[in-house]
């Protein structure tokens, strides 16, 4: 059966249920880098709902408007004015600016009626190196896929541009010599749910010329004027961390290193206080304050329309603030991963208290904009998902968009039938029902 065409692509995120996954294309190319014929069987595993075996479908005009408010974005953050606001905040080592502008930049979307509207920035977003993998493993489905991706690129050449980024933060310090090194670096980085992506990288970096470590802050040493790992001289540092300001005791030697420029850290405080601090929304989305900066009127619109109104949560404010939150989220200054971020109608008073008092953290509200639905088959059975929207990217130009299908209050990769999902635009396009 064959659905009018003139139907919105929206569309086919409720009507298209096939299953567009080649797992054994998948498994391949990832199993051929890292050199395990067991890689991609254990992760299926140890991470049952990292991928979904299904895309979600984007009208090319929404596409466009979640670039516009990136650009937007980055053309407001490289103000004075706005660098001067956020930093004046941020901890010390903010205001240190080696000049590297931080890989793997992620923001975050949901599709709201209206169009796109930015949920989050993020300094360390995950997943860009899997979803790679997981774009160029699809086949037709549902339709004769007259779509693409948002980036249109092979992926080898995709790969490529992602290690170019990495020798571009290089260059971009000053380092006129070759990058030789670099350290992967987490928590306790093989007990990191994404640390499969870890390996990727590791292999992707030493397929390019480079070698590679994955490695705990603490196992690294500053010393003789540069980082070690072991016995191993570091270059540059592919930051994972959410210790973001490396105040931490087991970020001292990368803090070490970093603040006396003895190795490249990508991404950086700096950057993170510039981007990533949810703060920085309330001024983004404060148009009389941007308008006092001199921010153009297009600008400003295009930020209006895409940012949700966010304001920090203050003692003055927390009486409306209440009475309105069930149209509101509550989210920490400096989160991640949804971690002690609050629907409004889940709030207690208790955790109210908290959150007005800024223990252990200051927060900001923003206004809810219920994500997007994506409509999936698992087992037989019909479910609806939530999906939200991440565009990765580096110096402000796109490289990759990818979805994450959930239920829940945030992405969880803990729903079957959820994960990481491929993203594929079109316009008023014929479809197939399966």
């Amino acid at each position: 059966m064959t659905l009018n065409t003139g139907q919105s692509i929206e569309h086919w995120n409720t009507d298209c249920r096939c299953l567009t996954l080649d797992v054994d294309a998948l498994c391949r190319a990832a199993e051929d880098v890292v050199g395990d014929a067991t890689f991609c069987r254990d992760l299926a595993t140890t991470h049952p709902h990292l991928l979904s075996a299904q895309p979600l479908f984007l009208s090319t005009a929404h596409a466009d408007q979640m670039r516009a408010i990136i650009d937007a974005i980055e053309r407001v953050v490289a103000m004075a004015p706005f660098q001067s606001a956020a930093l004046e905040r941020a901890p010390e080592i903010a205001r240190f600016t080696p000049a590297p502008v931080g890989v793997f930049m992620g923001y975050d979307f949901h599709l709201g009626p209206d169009g796109p509207k930015l949920i989050e920035i993020n300094t360390n977003a995950g997943g860009a190196l899997i979803n790679a993998y997981l774009m160029h493993a699809q086949r037709t489905c549902c339709m004769k896929m007259r779509v693409t991706p948002p980036v249109r690129r092979e992926l080898s050449v995709q790969l490529t541009g992602f290690v170019e980024a990495f020798q571009a933060e290089w260059r971009l310090q000053g380092r006129s010599t070759p990058l030789t090194s670099i350290a992967i670096v987490d928590e306790a980085p093989t007990t990191q749910y994404l640390y499969p992506e870890f390996v990727l990288f590791q292999r992707l970096f030493e397929a390019h010329g480079l070698q590679a470590v994955i490695v705990a802050p603490e196992a690294l040493a500053h010393r003789d004027g540069a980082l070690w790992s072991g016995p191993n001289r570091i270059d540059l540092v592919y930051n994972r961390l959410t210790d973001f300001d490396f105040s931490a005791p087991t970020s001292r030697a990368i803090r070490a290193a970093y603040l006396a420029g003895d190795a490249v850290v990508t991404p950086n405080p700096h950057v993170h206080a510039l981007f990533a601090d949810k703060r920085n929304l309330t001024l983004l989305s404060d148009d009389d304050r941007l308008a006092a900066w001199g921010v153009d009127a297009q600008t400003r619109a295009t930020l209006n329309a895409g940012i949700p109104r966010t304001i920090p949560v203050t003692r003055d404010a927390a009486d409306a603030l209440w009475a309105q939150r069930k149209g509101l989220f509550f989210k920490p200054m400096s989160g991640f991963g949804g971690k002690a971020a609050y629907r409004g109608d889940k709030v207690t008073k208790s955790v109210w208290a908290d959150i007005v008092a800024g223990t252990p953290t200051a927060y900001v509200a923003q206004v809810i904009v219920p994500p997007s639905a994506r409509t999936i088959l698992v087992d037989g059975t019909v479910q609806s998902l939530k999906a939200d929207l991440r565009n990765y990217t580096y110096a402000g130009s796109v490289q990759l968009v990818a979805a994450r299908l959930y239920q829940g209050q945030t992405t969880n990769f803990r729903t079957p039938g959820g994960g990481f999902a491929p993203v594929f635009i079109g316009d008023e396009l014929a479809m197939t029902r399966p």
